[in-house]
């Protein structure tokens, strides 16, 4: 599903270059589940925003389900993201003007492949499945931390996407909400198949995986398959 070879990301740092990842690769299968985790300035971050299409590497390659990222151009990146990425920000990142339902339904709005119906329906049902029922209607500021946290996850999935990639994703949530997002996004990894690759500073988290990356200074210091431990 997801291939990274020889990653390197540079920026400038005063009168010369900060290396923030150094020569990363690896390769995620299709349906993994798959935590990323590190200290602070590691690249985690960084490194996920290379996978997800966000940002470009200043050397290597990622190809993502078949396509060579870096091949494209803005525009068909962002149409990539559209049809196989879905993302998860610690922050949220949901529109302010916007309800929970037309938060839920911009990916596929954007898309313009359904009618305004059916988008609706398709965004109803997923507040549903993520435990909103009767909350479309209420703005970003009506809703609790772990409801926006909900309404991104639905957010995430409408698309139905080939990988999810999650940054934090209970980073400003308390345990007992946390687990309930982290919950919802193995259920959905396992129903729909989709592949999950998360930034995480929880060591419990990261053992729920299937599989974890680890970065210090830029670099991939460990890289294991273990056996995923039940909340």
């Amino acid at each position: 599903m997801l291939v990274a070879r020889g990653l390197s990301k540079d920026y400038s740092s005063g009168d010369r270059p900060l290396t923030v990842l150094h020569s990363v690769s690896f390769e995620i299968p299709r349906g993994a589940y798959v935590s990323i985790v590190g200290p602070s300035g590691s690249g985690k971050t960084t490194l996920l925003g290379l996978l997800a299409g966000l940002d470009t590497p200043t050397r290597g390659t990622i190809e993502l389900d078949g396509s060579d990222i870096g091949a494209l151009d803005e525009d068909a990146r962002a149409a990539m993201r559209g049809e196989k990425v879905g993302f998860v920000f610690q922050s949220f990142q949901l529109i302010p003007t916007l309800t929970a339902l037309e938060n839920v339904q911009v990916p596929l709005e954007l898309r313009g492949e359904v009618s305004s119906a059916e988008a609706a329906a398709r965004a109803k049902a997923l507040l549903e499945r993520v435990g909103l029922h009767g909350r479309g209607h209420h703005f970003p500021t009506q809703l609790s931390g772990g409801e926006q946290q909900r309404v991104a996850l639905a957010r995430a999935f409408v698309n139905a996407p080939a990988i999810l990639f999650a940054d934090e994703p209970t980073g400003n949530l308390d345990g007992a909400t946390g687990g309930r997002i982290v919950e919802l996004i193995e259920e959905l990894n396992r129903e729909r198949g989709t592949t999950v690759v998360l930034v995480t500073h929880d060591a419990a988290l990261a053992a729920r995986t299937q599989r974890t990356i680890r970065l210090a200074d830029g670099h991939v210091v460990e890289d294991i398959a273990h056996t995923p431990v039940a909340a």
